[in-house]
């Protein structure tokens, strides 16, 4: 799906995917970079950096550090959240605590939300 995007946007985006989150390098090397699909990181919509975008499955995937919890970082996300599923986007969010404590549950969730099976393929 193509999206509207705040190009001014493209040369941060291009920043935090040289400068990702240890929880993201770790989703991002450990298991969304061997799916059968396209995973697209740092992917601009609109005017917003998702932290991974599936357009296959028209998903986002969202990781949550410890500043997710701040009140006016939770309205941001909660409007956030709200334009994406108004451009008819699936929000998946994980806390950063997920990945480094549960990560098979949370590639397990992203495999069953994106609808693909790839367990048996000794990914996670």
């Amino acid at each position: 799906m193509k999206f509207n995007s705040n190009k001014t946007l493209t040369p941060y985006a291009q920043d935090l995917r040289r400068e990702m989150t240890k929880e993201e390098r770790h989703l991002w090397y450990d298991f969304l970079k061997k799916l059968p699909v396209t995973v697209n990181r740092q992917k601009v919509i609109g005017k917003y950096i998702a932290d991974f975008y599936v357009s296959s499955a028209n998903a986002v995937i969202e990781l949550d550090g410890a500043q997710h919890y701040e009140p006016d970082a939770v309205l941001y996300d909660r409007a956030r959240d709200d334009n994406m599923r108004s451009l008819g986007i699936k929000v998946l969010r994980y806390t950063d605590k997920d990945v480094n404590g549960n990560f098979s549950g949370v590639c397990s969730d992203i495999e069953k939300e994106l609808g693909i099976n790839v367990s048996n393929q000794n990914i996670i």
